[in-house]
């Protein structure tokens, strides 16, 4: 009977051996397969997203109707004072709106994301461009 405790000993550790090879070979797999439930099968992340791109590009839509409103009032000839901060305002505005249309770009390229990005949409924001068009 003593002489068989070595051969269980050894049978447990390939055992333990052959369960730890089986999880590190599909650990690709089943990472993959979290990754789309916790992305594509989340209800709550596809509506979050959906609603993202909207959000951003019409943040950058507010932008530039703010820098028109802060131009008009430059055009006005306004107080020096005045002036300094109308201009500090349209650097903030502008970089804003940089910001929006960057984030925008980003996660219009992540995989993970461009699924739920809506059809109306364009695929990038052109930061280059005079007025963002959000939907088609």
């Amino acid at each position: 009977m003593l002489r068989f405790i070595p051969c269980a000993i050894l049978g447990v550790a390939l055992a333990y051996g052959a369960v730890y090879a089986l999880l590190w070979f599909t650990a690709d797999a089943r990472g993959a397969a979290d990754k789309r439930e916790q992305t594509v099968a989340n209800g709550a992340f596809r509506l979050a997203t959906y609603e993202e791109f909207f959000d951003l590009c019409a943040a950058a839509q507010t932008s530039e109707q703010q820098l028109t409103a802060l131009q008009t009032e430059l055009d006005g000839k306004p107080s020096a004072d005045r002036e300094e901060r109308i201009r500090a305002s349209i650097t903030a505005v502008t970089a804003s709106r940089a910001e929006s249309i960057n984030t925008y770009n980003s996660k219009a390229t992540q995989e993970h994301r461009t699924a739920f990005q809506d059809a109306r949409l364009p695929y990038t924001l052109d930061i280059n461009a005079k007025e963002t068009q959000c939907a088609a």
